[in-house]
């Protein structure tokens, strides 16, 4: 594996760009973030009225999930390891341009086809976090970094929490291409304000791409994820489920056999495979999992009819009102979580939220009736997950090289991300079990709620256990030595210009 090489920044660059671009970066990056997590949201309001608006069947406008989700699951590594080599700034400008032209198909089309493939392009906006926090760590002095990479995280779910609620607005009082137009000047907006706001890394690492392990690595979660998405559908013993799993197993144990002998891999498994950065990435996944079952849970338990007992009947806009408190709480506990891993380590913020993510779910086991508790627990599981995203890059930022952050960041998202399909299938699979029939329609129990809450509060346990069983979070030496070669450059460029 090639050294990290610093790429000196233009003549000029360092001193035409005024204070106010530096202060504007961490504001610019965040609001990628959210503006990420609000285009993946904003189609779940949608997709009841889906069917009627396009022409197409219910299972036809489910791919508009899936076919984001599939993308940015194969995308997110890939444009990480891109940005490592070419320029993160660059690749990030492109993610969110992809994103933006995605986002304006879906305003000018309504036919089902075109809006799936729309929705796949926007599943490149999934690299958006992990290329700002590569930025972040080569732009930023060591004392900001660390708040500044949680609130990073934090955008994930503060846009999820914006973004259900002003869908739902947009839909019930206004065309639905209309919330397609906002989010596309949205996006116009926020790459014209990257690529002035935002400087390009110095750090780099070259080096010849790696095609082979892009489509071998495509190849096995597109069969794994679409697997898992899909197994409610077609049945989880079905031959196509069966199939794609087999062929999952396969292509990704011939991918890691490739990538251990590639001289330049996609994914450096060595690396992966250290217990400080594996273990990461387990407790990404565990994490993701436990994270997605309250989003999950929450909208549909509210939305239940008052006939089952426990519904409230809330409209859909409620429903995303009653999420927003925990977004709110994102924010303002991203620079707690920022503190905490400055005077504890990253380890113990990671397994203080699985401990906290797991309380919330405790509480939402108590009490799933009242409103004021469900919104409560809803915050809780919110709380815990503010602090184990905002630790998870800053393990992978000590445990790895600075010529290799985006890569070893984008793989830490698939993972959460692979955690969140397995969440919605295995919740999806426990309400469909425990369900009875209201007014002639299946609804689920009580008792698959709570099971549901019981079962992502468990892995959130575990998720804790895996956090405690990292070993020591201090920054290694390949990272010091980068990190000084990443300051070197710039204050060369400075001096030069």
């Amino acid at each position: 594996m090639d050294h990290p090489v610093p790429i000196p920044q233009p003549p000029g660059t360092s001193t035409a760009a005024p204070r106010l671009r530096d202060r504007l970066t961490i504001p610019v990056l965040a609001s990628g973030g959210i503006l990420m997590a609000v285009m993946q949201t904003v189609v779940v309001p949608l997709l009841p009225d889906l069917p009627r608006l396009t022409h197409a069947s219910a299972a036809a406008v489910s791919w508009m999930v899936t076919a984001t989700l599939l993308s940015g699951a194969v995308l997110t590594p890939v444009l990480g390891r891109a940005g490592d080599m070419y320029g993160k700034r660059r690749v990030l400008t492109a993610a969110l341009g992809l994103m933006t032209v995605g986002s304006v198909m879906c305003a000018l089309s309504s036919d089902i086809g075109v809006l799936i493939a729309a929705r796949a392009l926007q599943g490149a906006a999934a690299s958006v976090v992990p290329l700002s926090i590569s930025i972040l760590r080569d732009e930023l002095p060591p004392e900001r970094r660390g708040s500044a990479v949680a609130l990073m995280s934090s955008t994930v779910g503060i846009g999820a929490a914006l973004g259900l609620p002003l869908a739902a607005l947009v839909v019930q009082y206004a065309n639905w291409h209309t919330m397609f137009w906002l989010t596309s000047a949205l996006g116009a907006l926020g790459v014209a304000a990257t690529w002035w706001a935002v400087r390009e890394s110095p750090v780099r690492e070259p080096g010849r791409f790696d095609v082979l392990g892009t489509l071998g690595l495509a190849a096995g979660l597109v069969c794994l994820l679409l697997g898992v998405s899909q197994g409610g559908q077609w049945g989880w013993g079905s031959p196509r489920i069966l199939a794609l799993f087999l062929a999952a197993v396969a292509v990704l144990a011939l991918w890691w056999w490739q990538q251990l002998r590639a001289e330049r891999p996609l994914v450096d498994l060595r690396l992966v495979t250290r217990p400080r950065v594996g273990l990461s990435h387990v407790a990404a996944l565990l994490t993701g999992f436990a994270f997605y079952a309250n989003s999950l849970v929450t909208a549909q338990l509210v939305q239940a009819p008052k006939a089952t007992g426990y519904g409230l009947g809330l409209p859909i806009v409620a429903t995303g009102l009653c999420l927003l408190p925990g977004g709110v709480t994102m924010l303002l506990f991203s620079p707690v979580s920022a503190r905490i891993s400055a005077a504890r380590g990253p380890r113990v913020t990671l397994a203080l939220g699985a401990a906290v993510i797991a309380c919330g779910y405790a509480v939402r086991i108590a009490d799933s009736r009242d409103l004021w508790m469900i919104i409560l627990g809803a915050t809780v599981v919110a709380t815990g997950t503010t602090l184990a995203y905002s630790a998870l890059p800053t393990l992978i930022l000590r445990a790895v090289p600075a010529a290799q952050t985006a890569s070893a960041n984008g793989v830490n998202v698939l993972m959460r991300t692979i955690g969140q399909a397995v969440s919605s299938a295995a919740v999806a699979a426990v309400l469909v079990h425990h369900s009875s029939p209201v007014g002639g329609v299946p609804v689920p129990t009580l008792h698959g709620y709570l099971l549901a809450f019981t079962m992502a509060g468990a892995i959130a346990l575990v998720a804790c256990a895996a956090a405690l069983s990292i070993p020591g979070d201090g920054p290694c030496d390949d990272t010091r030595r980068a990190g000084g070669a990443t300051r070197g450059a710039r204050d060369g460029a400075m001096e030069g210009a």
